[in-house]
């Protein structure tokens, strides 16, 4: 390998690393809510907003962090959310009481919001289309899938062993590396675009129309679905997006040129990773809910137990750009959400008294497979002809939709788990009283993974009927030239 190849793969385990850390952040904190729940005496209403707070900020802002990395110039966005995140990250770890630690969190998400995106956009025009950058991209989807069952085993290892507060701690040197790296290693990524005028009215409103789309979602379970407060929230997002939309077509200058959307691939990409991602949800949530409050696993007990779901992703996705060379990335992109249609048709029969070998393990290697098969052929499908001065918008789009579909699955399916889980106890007469709310318990995470399957289903069939891949796209050069 030449020192400028090896440079190039070095930038990749930078960008990588960042976003490690972004995907991370999103569930390490799961375990260690009944710890931050005692050390600050919050309400079980409020607990919520700490994993709420980040996913909402981030998801809201993740297509301005695009926008702004080709308007501004990648490196320099890049730089600026990785050191936002570290500093939010050490006050977070320091803060005084809940209120704190919500808003901190939001900062978190804010300063994800511009990282991520500017980070796969250098990933992007770093490697050319082909073999080369459909390995990176492996790397990259290896990265996002299984940093949250990492984050599950992480957050239960801290906070058993250490204290709650070293989940944000942990981040701080990891900043302080990538940061001292990139400075060093990333070329300069000048902004793309000719201007740098940002289209204020287009980013405020579709900002605007995702944070509240996100929080709606989130508080509907709670509030109901067809509750006012509910139907006011939807309706002020729609009628955002609508304005957006609108001021997309008239300006002379967009945010989101919306002649992007007619590269197909990237909109069947985007398609499909959504309904992906509200599948993939239930399985961390509701399987870290049985995993503990079932079957009665300590936090770390219960982190370790999803590590078999990160290590079949990494291995899938290290493998998986020869499968891709060979058939292409639609095969790819149409298998893996079946084989995590089959997990969650698994996940919807475990037993009260489950064993781990025998109800859980196949599950999770299922996932695992069918993750790193959908995150890699995704991001490659989602990427691919996209001109180099849009890259950074492309992957705020790809991001976008994972969190969106991420709040959509988990809201939905929250709902589905309650609703079934309090019919059941009502009709649970031969149970014996001292096992009803198990048994409840665990009807109601079947009929979310029903749910969730189809889910999963559904984004198998965008994957066969939309995307439409190439002679060309297909028979890459086995080791495409990297772009200098």
């Amino acid at each position: 390998m030449t020192n400028k190849s090896r440079s190039h793969w070095l930038i990749l385990v930078i960008l990588a690393l960042a976003q490690f850390m972004v995907v991370l952040d999103s569930s390490v904190v799961n375990v260690a809510l009944p710890a931050i729940q005692h050390a600050f005496g919050i309400t079980e209403s409020s607990l919520q907003w700490i994993v709420t707070a980040y996913t909402l900020a981030f998801g809201g802002f993740l297509l301005l962090g695009g926008r702004a990395a080709d308007l501004y110039g990648r490196k320099r966005i890049f730089l600026i959310g990785v050191t936002m995140f570290g500093i939010s990250s050490l006050l977070a770890a320091l803060a005084q009481n809940g209120s704190m630690l919500i808003v901190l969190r939001a900062v978190q998400g804010l300063s994800a919001a511009f990282m991520s995106p500017a980070a796969l956009s250098i990933v992007l025009i770093t490697y050319r289309e082909g073999h080369e950058r459909n390995a990176a991209l492996a790397v990259w989807g290896a990265v996002a899938s299984g940093g949250a069952a990492a984050g599950v085993l992480l957050g239960g290892v801290l906070t058993e062993y250490l204290n709650w507060r070293w989940n944000f701690f942990i981040n701080i040197p990891v900043a302080i590396a990538v940061v001292v790296a990139a400075v060093k290693l990333l070329p300069a990524h000048e902004a793309e675009e000719r201007h740098n005028d940002l289209d204020l009215f287009g980013a405020i409103s579709v900002t605007s129309a995702t944070l509240l789309l996100v929080y709606a979602l989130t508080e509907a379970p709670s509030h109901g679905w067809t509750s006012p407060s509910s139907l006011i929230y939807f309706a002020i997002s729609a009628m955002l997006l609508v304005a957006f939309v609108v001021n997309e077509q008239r300006t002379r200058r967009p945010l989101i040129p919306l002649s992007i959307f007619k590269i197909r691939n990237l909109t069947g990409a985007n398609l499909t990773v959504f309904p992906v991602i509200a599948a993939m949800f239930s399985t961390f949530f509701f399987g870290s809910l049985y995993i503990q409050q079932v079957l009665g696993y300590s936090a770390v007990k219960t982190g370790l137990s999803f590590l078999v779901v990160p290590l079949t992703i990494a291995i899938t996705a290290t493998n998986i750009p020869r499968v891709i060379k060979r058939y292409g990335y639609k095969p790819t992109l149409v298998a893996g959400p079946i084989l995590i249609a089959v997990s969650l048709f698994l996940w919807a029969h475990i037993p009260v008294e489950g064993s781990y070998v025998r109800n859980l393990l196949p599950a999770f290697i299922l996932l695992g497979v069918g993750a790193g098969m959908s995150f890699v052929s995704s991001t490659i499908a989602a990427t691919s002809g996209v001109p180099a001065r849009q890259s950074g918008l492309a992957s705020g789009l790809l991001n976008t939709a994972q969190q969106v579909g991420g709040s959509l699955g988990l809201a939905i399916l929250s709902g589905v788990a309650a609703s079934h889980a309090a019919s059941a106890a009502r009709q649970a007469y031969t149970i014996p009283t001292d096992k009803i709310a198990a048994y409840a318990t665990v009807q109601g995470f079947h009929a979310a993974f029903y749910v969730g399957m189809g889910f999963a289903i559904a984004a198998a069939l965008v994957a066969f009927f939309v995307v439409k891949e190439t002679k060309r796209d297909v028979n890459v050069d086995a080791v495409a030239p990297i772009a200098h």
